[in-house]
């Protein structure tokens, strides 16, 4: 069965997504425990796909995406993957 890209995560998916996402810098933690305090009820498998292309980055550079130091580039440089920036990116208030 193929997943569409804005079919909801399920539980399972999730989980291995979450352990995904350990990183080994503490700010890229925070962003990504705020992404999914915010976002986890809603995740689609496209969204899931496009976060697990982020977490392909090295820290730092990965780190200067979420600061906006600098923008995804080349085949990074996607709909889905900036959607998922942006909510990496979003504060509580936006």
């Amino acid at each position: 069965m193929d997943a569409k890209a804005d079919d909801l995560l399920d539980e399972r998916a999730l989980s291995k997504l979450k352990w995904r996402c350990r990183r080994g810098l503490l700010e890229n933690d925070l962003f990504i425990e705020r992404f999914f305090s915010r976002y986890e009820a809603s995740l689609t498998t496209g969204q899931a796909a496009a976060l697990n292309e982020l977490m392909d980055l090295p820290d730092n550079d990965l780190l200067d995406l979420h600061l906006r130091r600098k923008e995804p580039e080349g085949e990074l440089d996607t709909k889905p993957v900036r959607e998922v920036l942006a909510m990496l990116r979003s504060r509580p208030t936006d």
